[in-house]
């Protein structure tokens, strides 16, 4: 089994009187993925809240590489070389394209980057994700697939050993997808241990080494993806019965 990058111990959030999130236990190594899957307000946002210092735990524990950083503020963790994108993105729309990425390049975990560094850490992130002929456009002018490649290049900017990605592929089309996971299959292969929050259930089966499904806050279940999208509680909760009988179809083909 890889190292831990990431373990949550029994992580919980309340606020007020609802549990967000209760008692949740999880481990993600080098170089894999964990696929987070669940209904709307199953918690799965605020997970990658609590373990990014947006949110303070009610209970339980984060360790990043072995290192307590439960309730650490944001910046804290980021130098621990922890990213995250978001949901709802909010680039510097004053600064360009290139600007965007720089900033995670110079203030990112490498602390001590000089400009020659980050711009040239910068030009490579442009490339991955490509953007390099974009570089130059300010956030309004971009597409939405590449509004999304922009905030991953945003994040992977810092070099991040652990990668948070809340519903990245949201509002893509097919082949933009597509795109994506081979980007997705890159990072894994160079060690980046992610966790993927998506809806598009075509993606977290392609790219997920474990699937972990949150339902009222809790743990459902968590397994290989094939056994995730057979389990009938799976269905019931989340799935639907058309998702589960397409996929059996599609196993007979």
């Amino acid at each position: 089994m890889s190292a831990p990058v990431l373990e949550i111990r029994d992580l919980s959030r309340r606020f007020g009187g609802l549990e967000a999130l209760a008692g949740v236990s999880a481990t993600v190594g080098e170089g894999s993925v964990l696929g987070l899957i669940g209904p709307n307000g199953a918690g799965k946002t605020t997970l990658i809240n609590l373990v990014t210092g947006h949110l303070a735990p009610s209970g339980g524990s984060v360790l990043i590489d072995g290192r307590d950083l439960t309730g650490a503020r944001p910046w804290t963790i980021a130098k621990a070389r922890v990213a995250r994108t978001f949901q709802i993105i909010k680039p510097f729309r004053g600064m360009t394209v290139r600007e965007n990425v720089s900033i995670g390049a110079m203030f990112g975990s490498a602390r001590t980057a000089s400009p020659r560094r980050a711009a040239a850490r910068t030009d490579e992130v442009l490339a991955q994700v490509g953007l390099t002929a974009r570089a130059d456009a300010t956030p309004q002018e971009l597409s939405v697939a590449e509004t999304r490649r922009l905030e991953l290049g945003r994040a992977l900017a810092i070099r991040p050993r652990l990668l948070l990605l809340d519903e990245l592929m949201a509002g893509l089309r097919h082949g933009e997808i597509d795109a994506v996971l081979e980007l997705l299959r890159s990072l894994k292969a160079e060690g980046v241990a992610i966790v993927a929050v998506e809806h598009v259930m075509r993606a977290i089966m392609s790219i997920s080494d474990q699937v972990f499904v949150l339902h009222e806050g809790r743990e459902l279940t968590r397994g290989n993806p094939a056994e995730v999208v057979a389990d009938p509680r799976v269905v019931e909760a989340y799935l639907g019965e058309r998702y589960a009988r397409r996929s059996r179809e599609a196993g007979r083909a």
